[in-house]
C-alpha cells in the first residue's frame, strides 16, 4: 500500500469517525440524553482540527491531531463520570467509556494510517 493510498484512507476515516461522533453526540446523545455534556466531544474534534490545520495536514502533524483526538476522547469520558454527568448508574458509565473508546480506536486507527504514510522527509 502506497503513502498516497495511506493518507487517503487515514484521513476517510478520521473524516467519518467525526461524523459519527457529532451525529452520536448531537442526534442520540453520549451523556444522558446529549445537551451541554456531549459538547466536550464537538471541543475534541475542535482542537483536532485546529492542530491538522496548524501542520497543514502534512501527514506526520496529522498523525499527532489524530492521537491527541483519539486522547481527548477518552478524556471526556473520565471528566464526565468524574463529574457525575451520567445517569449514577453503572450501564450509564459502561456505555459512556465503551463508546469513547469506540470513538478513540477509531481515531488511533486514523493515526496509525498517517503515520504509516509519513515518507522521511516529512518527519523532521
Amino acid at each position: 500500500m502506497n503513502r498516497r493510498l495511506r493518507y487517503s484512507l487515514g484521513l476517510a476515516v478520521a473524516l467519518g469517525t467525526s461524523v459519527l461522533l457529532l451525529l452520536g453526540a448531537g442526534a442520540l446523545g453520549i451523556i444522558r440524553d446529549g445537551g451541554r455534556p456531549d459538547l466536550m466531544y464537538v471541543a475534541v474534534l475542535g482542537v483536532g482540527l485546529a492542530t491538522a490545520v496548524a501542520v497543514r495536514f502534512r501527514a506526520s502533524g496529522m498523525a499527532l491531531a489524530l492521537a491527541l483526538t483519539a486522547f481527548g476522547t477518552l478524556a471526556v469520558a473520565v471528566v464526565a463520570l468524574a463529574a457525575g454527568l451520567h445517569d449514577g448508574s453503572a450501564g450509564a458509565a459502561i456505555d459512556i467509556v465503551g463508546i469513547s473508546a469506540l470513538y478513540a480506536a477509531l481515531f488511533t486507527l486514523s493515526a496509525w494510517l498517517f503515520r504509516q504514510a509519513t515518507d522521511d522527509r516529512d518527519a523532521h
